[in-house]
């Protein structure tokens, strides 16, 4: 976690994308870089996302009508957007629930739904392993 916080602290916008052991692929975009901070930061333009394309069929394409990735924007109903420590990243809250919660090795979290985005599970199970964890900085 503290190489991924040095690593994109002059960054600009981000976006994370995670797959996990079921194939489902998943993620945010949040608007400035990750850095660990004892209170929530962030703004209304971050969001969380997931893949509704199915990775094992060849019917998915991007010539297809049907939307290839689900967006949840921010609600308006808290401020709860990154909460960035340095044992774990948490997207999302309320009611004690995360829309997308990390830890620090990058290898595990959970997701469910949370107040802030509004969003459905976004891995194939609440509980997830990442086989795949990337983080992609965009130019300002």
């Amino acid at each position: 976690m503290n190489t991924m916080y040095y690593k994109v602290k002059d960054k600009g916008p981000l976006i994370l994308a995670i797959k996990d052991m079921e194939d489902q692929v998943f993620g945010a975009f949040v608007t400035e870089p990750f850095k660990p901070r004892p209170s929530y930061y962030g703004t209304g333009e971050c969001f969380l996302w997931k893949s509704l394309s199915d990775s094992k069929s060849d019917k998915s394409s991007i010539l297809s009508s049907q939307p290839l990735v689900k967006f949840y924007n921010w609600t308006g109903r808290n401020e709860y957007v990154i909460l960035s420590e340095h044992d774990y990243l948490a997207i999302g809250g309320g009611e004690g629930k995360i829309g997308l919660w990390v830890d620090s090795d990058l290898q595990s979290g959970h997701s469910t739904r949370c107040d802030t985005f509004d969003n459905d599970t976004l891995s194939s199970t609440p509980e997830f392993e990442c086989m795949g964890f990337e983080l992609w900085g965009l130019m300002n």
